[in-house]
């Protein structure tokens, strides 16, 4: 099995700012060149972030260390959270070698929005309170490092509005994926295959193991849009060549925009593939996603077309769905007729209705 690696291009690495201005359109500027040339940059972490990393990447791996079932009683019927047993995902036809725990966002069982069968709601089912302190710490402090890198980002595409993109996620529907990789063995070292991620922006932290390959955008190269029915990314591209191996450095974050940035920029901003191949040892990372409300809809910033549009709860639901069709979750959400609700939820949202957001 072949294991190298390709010869390592260091990754343009910044510091934000503690306070985004208008005056640090330049930094903007140069994180839309990174991302435009590379497909990927790194940020910085501070003392205080980098803590919090660590402290969630040991409460990753006294969990993974449980028996089997232990781990996989964590599983909820209502909300995607939850543990997903490797081989479990698979991506173009073929199983992953990922071991997950998904945190969604954690909504108590009596809330209003559970009540009414809303697909996606409920409450996370923990398998510990410090698991439960560790990865809300993590996602409150990478949550604020994706709004100011969203209004970065406006500014560096010219935007007039540096909030262009943080009004939609205003109570975005945050999320992460808490993997663990195993070693690879003697017939596979497949992690996971090569997709992009279907929301606004990716923020990821990895150990020292190594494994992530990211694609940087290659001129005239037809990049599917996960957004549109028969489109896809996965499995495009996986053994053709370029990737850039992600090298593991100490205290930074890997930044790259998801499939909603794309269809905003019209483009400019491309969602970026990566895909996982296995190492000698098993691997941990936390991989955050910073995205927009619910019930908020995302439009291009040039739109034209007001039917141009995506319903971040209709296109998150529809991705978990299509990720986990045989899901307990999925069959309730089928029971509770969810998808029904999930249909006026995205008709209130379009037409301004009482749960729309901005």
């Amino acid at each position: 099995m072949n294991s190298d690696k390709p010869a390592l291009t260091p990754l343009r690495t910044f510091r934000l700012p503690s306070a985004v201005t208008r005056t640090d359109r330049p930094l903007g500027e140069a994180l839309v060149a990174a991302w435009q040339s590379d497909g990927i940059f790194q940020i910085h972490a501070t003392p205080t972030q980098q803590a919090a990393t660590e402290r969630a990447l040991a409460a990753s791996r006294a969990f993974c260390a449980r028996p089997l079932s232990e781990k996989a009683a964590h599983v909820s019927d209502l909300t995607y959270s939850g543990y997903v047993a490797s081989g479990e995902e698979e991506t173009a036809g073929e199983k992953d070698g990922s071991e997950i725990f998904t945190v969604c966002p954690d909504i108590p069982a009596d809330d209003p929005r559970v009540l009414e069968h809303r697909p996606c709601h409920g409450p996370t089912p923990w398998p510990s309170a410090a698991y439960a302190d560790a990865m809300t710490d993590y996602m409150a402090t990478v949550g604020e490092i994706g709004h100011r890198l969203l209004q970065l980002a406006a500014l560096g595409l010219g935007l007039a509005d540096p909030d262009h993109f943080t009004r939609l996620t205003a109570d975005g529907w945050h999320h992460m994926r808490v993997l663990r990789f195993p070693p690879a063995d003697a017939t596979s070292e497949r992690g996971i295959g090569a997709h992009t991620d279907y929301g606004l922006l990716v923020i990821a932290a990895q150990d020292d193991v190594g494994g992530l390959y990211i694609r940087p955008p290659v001129p005239g190269e037809q990049r599917g849009r996960n957004w549109l029915p028969g489109e896809s990314m996965a499995g495009r591209y996986e053994h053709d060549e370029p990737w850039t191996y992600v090298a593991p450095v100490p205290a930074v974050f890997t930044v790259f925009p998801g499939d909603i940035m794309q269809f905003m920029t019209g483009g400019a901003l491309l969602s970026t593939p990566h895909k996982v191949r296995l190492a000698a040892r098993e691997r941990y990372t936390l991989a955050y996603f910073h995205e927009p409300a619910f019930n908020a809809v995302a439009r291009p910033i040039a739109a034209t077309d007001p039917a141009e549009h995506i319903h971040y709860g209709t296109h998150f639901t529809q991705m978990f769905r299509r990720c986990y069709p045989d899901r307990v979750t999925t069959r309730r959400m089928d029971e509770d007729d969810g998808l029904k609700v999930l249909a006026r939820l995205r008709e209130e949202a379009l037409s301004g209705g009482p749960t729309a957001r901005p």
